[in-house]
């Protein structure tokens, strides 16, 4: 999508993640096994930079950092989050004007300063003006990996397409008001599931450069979900999963499950008998959707499919897991997917013994 609105922030994109674990060795297993490359490490710091396509993970392994302080809190996690924007001086000038929360990211000798504001849970958000290929912050703090390419193909993941938020019961509005007041986002969709015994809300936020989408979940006042069940398990609000985009995701989910990656189940058989009802005309291969497990969402109405193809892993750092999609002309979330997918997390609740069959 193309610029939507005003860009008042000159947003162009994710940047980065970063990661922090309290236990060593951890997040560099993880990433190998999604297809991601160690291509660079800091000339200054324990921080190494882990790239699949134009998608940056950092891992920041510093002792006393706010990623430090973070991951001992939460366990291992995405401690942090960094946008592109045009320039970075006068982006973060304006996000302190409109009452954002600076963040003081410490700096050695010779190094860049981020400049970065408080984001979900504390993680700083780092606003990032320098991202082109040879006068990125890679080239100026980083030390590039002899013989490994600078953008590994990877399993043929190119992009994070979105970052979901789980917030508080009451918090979605405050999280969205950020979004809006500070980077002028607007609302995409609003889900309102309700599953057999708890439910959700969720305001699906987008940027103005179409590029950054970052949903918002809380739990409905039905009780104590699958929302609530983050929360308590990450001591807190923040990054539920991660979605990567891929320009085939058949060929993408053969090589993450080659891998040893655990994906979530897949639904049952006649989730993709019903295809043809919810989505006639599609045209995707059935029996290749069914055999890998991947979910189809979209549209077929005037003859003109527009669809989504989504799968899940299974949760890979304590309650967060990662998101995996292909789009072909559809910009939602696979709301058509949401209940089908949220009462199945709902049995899984119930095996677990989390829920209890009333």
């Amino acid at each position: 999508m193309a610029d939507l609105f005003d860009n008042p922030m000159g947003l162009m994109g994710f940047e980065f993640v970063e990661f922090a674990s309290p236990t060593p060795n951890v997040l560099e297993p993880l990433f190998e096994k999604l297809g991601f490359s160690k291509v660079a490490t800091h000339r200054s710091k324990d921080v190494v930079l882990y790239r699949q396509g134009d998608i940056n993970f950092i891992i920041n392994n510093e002792k006393k950092s706010v990623a430090h302080y973070f991951a001992a809190e939460h366990g291992p996690a995405a401690c942090g989050l960094a946008f592109r924007v045009r320039d970075a001086h006068k982006a973060y000038s304006r996000a302190l004007e409109l009452g954002a929360q600076p963040v003081d990211i410490p700096t050695g000798p010779m190094e860049l300063r981020l400049p970065a504001i408080k984001g979900i849970g504390g993680a700083p958000l780092y606003l990032i003006d320098r991202f082109e290929d040879g006068t990125s912050i890679y080239d100026i703090d980083f030390d590039w990996v002899e013989g490994v390419e600078r953008h590994p193909v990877g399993y043929g993941f190119k992009l994070v397409d979105h970052l979901t938020h789980n917030v508080y019961r009451g918090r979605m509005a405050h999280w969205a008001a950020f979004y809006e007041r500070i980077f002028n986002f607007r609302e995409l969709r609003y889900f309102d599931i309700k599953g057999e015994y708890t439910g959700l809300t969720s305001k699906a936020m987008t940027a103005p450069d179409g590029k950054i989408r970052i949903p918002l979940n809380e739990e409905s006042s039905k009780g104590s979900g699958q929302i609530e069940e983050f929360l308590m398990k990450f001591n807190g609000e923040g990054i539920q999963h991660v979605a990567l985009i891929t320009d085939d995701l058949f060929a993408s989910v053969d090589k993450l499950r080659a891998a040893g990656v655990p994906l979530m189940s897949a639904p049952p058989a006649t989730y993709y008998e019903m295809l043809a009802t919810r989505l006639p005309a599609h045209g995707e291969k059935v029996s290749e959707l069914q055999t890998r497990g991947i979910l189809l969402d979209g549209t077929t109405d005037g003859g003109q499919p527009r669809l989504l193809l989504q799968i899940f892993s299974e949760c890979q750092l304590g309650p967060v897991f990662f998101e995996f999609i292909q789009r072909k002309g559809d910009d939602g979330f696979g709301e058509g997917n949401f209940k089908a997918l949220f009462e199945s997390m709902e049995r899984d609740q119930l095996r677990r013994g989390v829920l209890t069959a009333e």
